[in-house]
């Protein structure tokens, strides 16, 4: 082969080289675009079908802190539609790290919020299961290392209670709804608060069932 072949066979070898890098920048955009897309189109549904949800303003603050705490295992009590899984899974997809089991006891919104992940690209990241998460939770093996909670507020309690075993030391526990809810969790708020490091964070929301509430933030110990 002559110089300039040579020379020339390089060139091209080092410019094919360099695509595979700049591809899975554009394929993650591309994701994350998708994502975004689904859960704005969630977001049109529970609003017009009055499906509850956590909307925007906690979803990012529930996203960040799985972003922070890069958890192997995410149990989500109360899937609904998937909006809130949907947030979750993103973070795990971002992470390239990780599996959210998410329970619903309604088998057609089960199925809805599967479509919605299947949707967004999301769908090998979650485990949809169907029940009631006061039983399915029994079921389920550690170590968990996040949980957040968004179901009937009198199933907190024994959700909590059914996976504190399988719980990782410093899981960190996310409930819902703690605002408008506080008197029907009582219980379950009396627990996380004398037993563990937890606070309350409020939140103003443009929602058009509430406009204020708040979720409490767990760091879930076993000393």
């Amino acid at each position: 082969m002559r110089h300039s072949e040579c020379l020339a066979a390089t060139i091209c070898a080092v410019v094919a080289l360099s695509f595979p890098v700049a591809a899975p920048a554009q394929q993650r955009s591309a994701q994350q675009d998708k994502v975004q897309e689904v859960i704005e189109q969630v977001d049109r549904q529970c609003r017009e079908q009055s499906v509850y949800m956590i909307g925007s303003e906690k979803a990012r603050r529930l996203a960040e802190l799985v972003a922070q705490q890069k958890p192997a295992r995410v149990v989500e009590c109360g899937t609904a539609v998937g909006y809130s899984g949907l947030w979750i899974a993103r973070e795990l997809q971002r992470a390239g790290q990780g599996k959210l089991t998410t329970i619903e006891i309604d088998p057609q919104r089960a199925r809805q919020a599967r479509e919605h992940f299947e949707k967004a690209g999301l769908a090998d990241w979650v485990d949809v299961r169907v029940g009631d998460a006061r039983e399915v939770v029994k079921q389920l093996d550690g170590p968990i290392d996040f949980v957040f909670i968004d179901c009937n507020y009198s199933n907190y309690l024994p959700c909590l209670l059914g996976l504190e075993d399988e719980l990782a030391d410093n899981a960190t526990i996310v409930a819902d709804n703690v605002g408008i809810g506080a008197a029907g969790m009582k219980g379950y708020l009396d627990r996380v608060r004398t037993r563990h490091t937890s606070r309350t964070e409020w939140f103003d929301l443009d929602l058009p069932w509430a406009n204020r509430d708040a979720m409490e933030i767990t760091r879930f110990s076993r000393k």
